[in-house]
């Protein structure tokens, strides 16, 4: 019997080695990094995403994320680049990293949830890859707070800049999850469908993590009660993007979840930016 032969069942040391090396933070954070952008991850086999783990690893993937724009955003400053270029820089490298999904996810929620009338039109109209007015509209003004926001502070101190952007990266990230947690797929096609719903604890586990990361990268740079003021504007934006959800379609999409940690991150900025 040749054991290179594919159509011999595998002996069961190699299946549990198999099964032992998708496990653990490391794996983990391959699947978080995988599902969430466009990095180099190894070669090591892809698995079928898993929110409920994700999220657990996901606030240490938003750091691998967001490193290398906010280095290159402080990088750019510090060299002697006009603050704003440096910014306009650093959040064109976050897109490549992130592979746009925060920005086509928020484009696609605007135009489908005040595009449509009904449930089935806003569904459509998100599933569409075109952008209409309402998303064009809000991809812009999201690049562009992210621009002038990071380049004013940028412009004064650019390792604040650096710090309270990858917090409010992590924030937004981790945060938006608790719309898989709180409502079920509306669809069964959906990448949000295929990872499935995102336990309670596993939510828990990554927003205490995603917390203490904020705690120590924006600490710095404000006060404890900037800190809280953050952590209040993401809850309420986070609470009122959840009943909006409910209300306009009844449930959460790949979209919807991607559009609200944007819509977190800049929370988060708005807070911490003005204190800093």
């Amino acid at each position: 019997m040749n054991p290179e032969d594919p159509s011999v069942e595998p002996a069961e040391p190699t299946r549990q080695r198999a099964v032992t090396e998708g496990l653990g933070l490391k794996a983990d954070v391959i699947m978080a990094l995988r599902f969430f952008s466009r990095l180099p991850t190894g070669d090591s086999t892809h698995q079928v995403p898993d929110l409920g783990r994700i999220a657990m690893a996901l606030p240490l993937a938003s750091v691998l994320i967001g490193l290398g724009p906010v280095l290159l955003l402080i990088g750019g400053a510090l060299v002697g680049l006009p603050a704003y270029f440096a910014a306009a820089l650093a959040v064109g490298a976050m897109v490549v990293a992130s592979g746009a999904m925060a920005e086509d996810a928020l484009a696609d929620a605007a135009d489908g949830l005040f595009g449509g009338h009904t449930i089935e039109r806003r569904l459509e109209i998100m599933k569409d890859s075109r952008h209409g007015t309402y998303g064009v509209a809000a991809l812009c003004l999201f690049v562009l707070l992210r621009v002038t926001g990071l380049g004013a502070i940028a412009a004064i101190n650019p390792l604040t800049a650096g710090a309270i952007w990858l917090a409010a990266n992590i924030a937004g990230r981790s945060g938006a999850l608790w719309l898989a947690v709180a409502l079920p797929p509306v669809r069964r096609d959906g990448a949000s469908a295929t990872a499935g719903q995102v336990p309670g604890r596993s939510f828990a586990v990554g927003a205490v993590f995603a917390v203490v990361l904020l705690f120590l990268l924006a600490g710095p740079a404000t006060s404890v009660l900037g800190l809280g003021a953050a952590l209040l504007a993401a809850v309420m934006v986070i609470a009122g993007w959840t009943a909006l959800c409910r209300r306009m379609v009844g449930g959460q999409t790949g979209d919807l979840i991607g559009a609200l940690g944007a819509l977190v991150e800049i929370a988060v900025l708005a807070v911490l930016l003005p204190l800093a």
